[in-house]
């Protein structure tokens, strides 16, 4: 597990990240959301030991973080913008991460690097900023890590490639209890992988929750009532979170337990009701916003 309690950093005037207290458990995938500048990537370093937090502490699996190099072994960041060995080849730094991870998989790199198409001879510094996303992500999942620390790891990755590197993390989980922690300005990508959330803004920890938690509470129902029928005394009786009504349809987000809100709902005998699946958009901003935070100003 990663904790992370009251982290701070600074860097001059700038608080880059606000006294942000976490917990990351195994075996889940953790999303990171933020705009750019909201303090994923300061978060991330701090997290790999990159950086210092100016107070606050982060252990993993309650081990210190910084200047620990045998906590390290347990995982494998993969930054923003990827440094690579000048004029180095994958094979260059594939033997390289062969000596910082004791678990690294020479067989597990050779096979990726065919699934992937690309040439493990050829300098690095020729590759496009996609294919040097991919070598990453194959060096990655070759060091045989317990835990993985991506940055705007998809950017740059084409829609196909996005959904492969994402099956193999689900792989991963499930062969050798990856965890992988995934940061992201955008949303959509991580939609169908994650299974807790965290929403940075301005440095600070708006949000963090397990997704199941927050779907078991909020749901989204579309309803058509009869047209002699007025839905204003039901609607009072449903803690509404958004209601739009396009003609005879209403689509409602309420809070409460699924079977409750269907039997207010069936109670006006309706013509048509179909319970509907909440977006991640769509949990952000009725999570977020009874906090009274403009999620929408944030996540667009």
């Amino acid at each position: 597990m990663i904790k992370a309690e009251n982290v701070t950093k600074r860097f001059g005037d700038v608080l880059a990240v606000d006294d942000i207290t976490l917990q990351i458990e195994e075996g889940k995938v953790f999303g990171l959301i933020g705009t750019n500048g909201a303090g994923k990537s300061t978060f991330l370093r701090m997290v790999s030991g990159v950086l210092k937090p100016d107070r606050g502490t982060i252990t993993i699996d309650e081990s210190p973080v910084f200047e620990n190099p045998s906590c390290k072994e347990n995982f494998f960041y993969i930054s923003d913008e990827a440094y690579f060995f000048l004029n180095a080849t994958p094979d260059d730094m594939a033997r390289f991460y062969e000596k910082c991870y004791p678990a690294f998989s020479r067989e597990r790199y050779e096979d990726l690097m065919k699934r992937f198409e690309l040439d493990r001879s050829r300098k690095i510094t020729t590759f496009s900023k996609g294919m040097k996303k991919q070598l990453s992500i194959i060096l990655g999942l070759s060091a045989g890590t317990k835990y993985i620390f991506c940055d705007e790891t998809f950017d740059g990755l084409d829609p196909v490639m996005r959904q492969g590197v994402k099956s193999l993390f689900a792989q991963g989980m499930t062969d050798n209890g990856l965890t992988p922690v995934i940061a992201s300005h955008n949303l959509r990508e991580l939609e169908d992988i994650c299974d807790t959330v965290g929403l940075l803004y301005k440095g600070g920890m708006l949000l963090s929750r397990d997704l199941d938690d927050i779907k078991e509470d909020v749901h989204k129902v579309q309803v058509v009532f009869h047209s002699d029928y007025d839905p204003g005394e039901i609607f009072e009786r449903l803690e509404i979170l958004e209601q739009e009504k396009r003609g005879s349809l209403y689509t409602i987000i309420a809070r409460g337990r699924q079977n409750e809100l269907n039997g207010i709902l069936r109670e006006s005998n309706p013509v048509f009701m179909e319970a509907l699946p909440l977006s991640l958009e769509e949990i952000f901003i009725t999570s977020t916003g009874v906090e009274g935070y403009d999620i929408k100003k944030i996540i667009y």
